[in-house]
């Protein structure tokens, strides 16, 4: 089955204005991969997403992205010293050990779209 292995999975993240969503996940620690007229492509180490200048109201506050980070005390103290929830009126939660054994926060993006960064307590 080596040729059906897979390479990468993308998702094609919602953005009610591109520019401020670009500059959103670059606050957060993204980098910008390439970009074209309408669509970006933001990585972090080796994890990696596609903003697409499109948005559906419905569509984006009912759309969930799932970081798992090595240590999301670190990363949640970042994106609150560095005030993402004050400069883009975002909401970002304190992180809370989950049933499922990971320790997470949520944060909405400036679209509404909702990520959950974690960090399994397995490995911690």
């Amino acid at each position: 089955m080596t040729n059906l292995a897979c390479e990468e999975i993308k998702a094609f993240v919602p953005a009610k204005n591109f520019q401020l969503s670009w500059q959103f996940y670059s606050d957060l620690g993204f980098e910008l991969s390439w970009q074209g007229a309408d669509i970006a492509c933001f990585f972090h180490g080796d994890c990696s997403f596609l903003l697409q200048d499109f948005y559906n109201q419905a569509h984006a506050e009912n759309f969930m992205m799932h970081l798992l980070v090595k240590d999301v005390d670190a990363w949640h103290q970042h994106l609150i010293a560095q005030g993402i929830a004050e400069k883009y009126q975002v909401k970002i939660t304190e992180p809370f050990v989950q049933p499922w054994n990971i320790k997470d926060f949520v944060i909405y993006d400036p679209a509404g779209v909702l990520w959950r960064i974690g960090q399994s307590l397995d490995s911690a």
